[in-house]
């Protein structure tokens, strides 16, 4: 699950023809219309996002999130029929963007009057990772304007949504100050990371990311590490001139699982991060404490 932005001719052509499935599939091809029950349909492309959408949107909204499986892979996602209809049915589509997401993007295209969202174009972090659901003040202003577009689909909830984002950005708020305290206790504090999920998440806590370019640059391509950039990498935990190591827990290879032993023998933390919701976690605020917990564990 790195943050490569390969996209396949055949994966191309599976979102094109399930969604041409889908048009034939009874639909009234609307794409504005509420739920019998009056919910507001939404489809974001990741149990993240629709975490974020179901916080704000609160019992008016339903649901459907693309990948919800920890194992599923966003850049090498293959759409089903189900997924277009749903995304040709809904109201308001969210999805990550910055390249994270593709399949999504190509089902957005086709899904008629939507609303859409893209968290990466709203977070604007000038920055190039898509990892944007780590980067709090990014979340912070996705939820601001999905409470505005839940307004306009249901203006009589207006309030309600504002007030729902409200609430919930005062709990990403005190993440993100926990984040900063973090940062003023061990300033400087150096760590490694098996691929750059957590970017944003260690930027706020002011971490420093001393991961060899060469290995990150090869991470990000889907390459072979050199062998010169894993005696460094493994040489800053054998030295413990870092303090944690940063896992991405859903991708696991030969190396990783050879850095992460690694780090525990040697008594440097190690701090698992995933890129979709925990098994039996659906909240964002419960998940990203826990983020933050394990982080502020492993650097004490």
């Amino acid at each position: 699950m790195s943050s490569r932005r390969t996209t396949s001719v055949l994966a191309a052509a599976s979102a094109l023809s399930v969604f041409a499935l889908a048009a034939c599939s009874g639909s009234d091809g609307g794409g504005t219309q509420a739920g019998g029950d009056g919910k507001i349909k939404v489809v974001a492309s990741t149990d993240v996002w629709g975490s974020v959408a179901s916080a704000v949107g609160g019992d008016k909204v339903e649901v459907k999130p693309v990948i919800h499986d920890p194992s599923a892979d966003p850049h090498s996602y293959e759409t089903t029929a189900d997924d277009a209809l749903a995304a040709k049915n809904a109201q308001l589509l969210l999805s990550n963007g910055g390249g994270y997401d593709e399949f999504f993007g190509k089902l957005a295209d086709q899904a008629g009057n939507a609303k859409k969202l893209v968290a990466y174009d709203i977070a604007a972090t000038g920055d190039e990772n898509e990892h944007v659901w780590y980067d709090l003040p990014g979340v912070d202003k996705v939820a601001d304007q999905l409470a505005a577009q839940l307004g306009e689909l249901q203006p009589a909830s207006k309030q309600l949504f504002a007030d729902n984002a409200t609430a919930f950005k005062a709990k990403v708020d005190a993440l993100q100050k926990r984040l900063g305290e973090l940062g003023a206790t061990h300033p400087g504090t150096k760590v490694v990371v098996t691929e750059p999920v957590a970017h944003y998440l260690l930027r706020s806590a002011q971490l420093t990311d001393a991961t060899p370019k060469a290995f990150s640059d090869a991470v990000e391509n889907d390459t072979d590490v050199p062998a010169g950039a894993v005696n460094e990498y493994k040489q800053l935990i054998a030295t413990k001139q870092v303090k944690a190591l940063i896992n991405n827990a859903q991708t696991v290879t030969p190396l990783t699982q050879d850095v992460v032993a690694q780090a525990k023998a040697a008594g440097v933390g190690v701090v698992d991060v995933t890129e979709t919701l925990p098994a039996g976690v659906t909240d964002y605020i419960g998940w990203m404490t826990g983020e933050v917990d394990e982080l502020a564990g492993a650097l004490k």
